[in-house]
């Protein structure tokens, strides 16, 4: 899909992607813009993805995907536009999609100077999870870290830190969860877990947003797939009408970039 080239105060945006399928929407954005001093990342950005979908973002560096996240997770304000998260407005009910979404993002929001178990412990009650001391116990075995409960998070591998963020954003078992690259740092075993994870989730109704640079295994992860370039989504396609070769394709004619 190609937006709209106006500035935000005259933009007409138009029918957004649907990323996800058909149905009730869980992520709805019509129109985002977001500008940074004078320089539009988000121009008008419109898509929507269903409940109990897995929708994947792929897109060159700098094209908006970070920054679309970050605003659908409350953590920054649009210039422009509207979005729904789990049916809450992200301007006038914050609290409400932060309850009710998991963020994974290029920061871990994990604590070093606490072991693997106080930080999952500290997420869990402050999202008021029933039997957090077990929730947390569920959480690292899922991960692969029960080993490492005690274990300073600063003391870390790159790729653990990842997997224990990813159990931070699902401890309290959100309707939609938000990926920015979830796969940094996995080897293959790990981004098997996690694509199984995904999986599962979507079976239980749950919805999962997430972006990855690698064009094949965003097949692997999704339902649907989307390129966003230039502040916008320029291509969406069902995960089943596309192979290998054909993404990379469609990849290279709406951005330009050599796959």
């Amino acid at each position: 899909m190609t937006g709209s080239q106006e500035s935000p105060a005259t933009a007409t945006a138009p029918a957004p992607a649907d990323v996800g399928g058909n149905g009730a929407w869980d992520v709805e954005v019509r129109g985002l813009w977001k500008s940074f001093d004078s320089a539009p990342v988000l121009r008008g950005l419109n898509l929507r993805v269903a409940a109990g979908q897995r929708a994947v973002i792929v897109g060159p560096n700098g094209s908006g995907k970070t920054t679309l996240f970050k605003i659908l997770s409350t953590l920054l304000r649009p210039s422009a536009g509207a979005a729904r998260v789990a049916g809450f407005d992200i301007r006038s009910q914050t609290s409400e999609v932060r309850r009710n979404v998991g963020v994974l993002c290029h920061q871990t929001y994990l604590y070093g100077e606490l072991t693997c178990q106080e930080n999952l412990l500290f997420y869990a009650r402050m999202y008021g999870v029933a039997d957090p001391p077990q929730r947390s116990r569920e959480m690292l075995r899922l991960v692969g870290l029960e080993g490492q409960a005690d274990t300073l998070v600063r003391s870390l591998s790159r790729g653990m830190q990842q997997r224990l963020a990813l159990a931070r954003a699902i401890i309290h078992d959100p309707l939609v969860l938000l990926l920015d690259e979830p796969d940094t740092g996995l080897d293959q075993r790990w981004a098997g877990v996690l694509r199984d994870l995904v999986a599962e989730r979507a079976a239980q109704g749950g919805t999962t947003l997430l972006t990855t640079h690698n064009l094949e295994r965003s097949l692997d992860l999704a339902d649907r797939v989307a390129v966003l370039n230039g502040g916008r989504i320029v291509f969406s396609a069902r995960r089943d009408d596309l192979d290998v070769g054909s993404f990379k394709e469609a990849y290279s004619r709406h951005t330009g970039a050599t796959v």
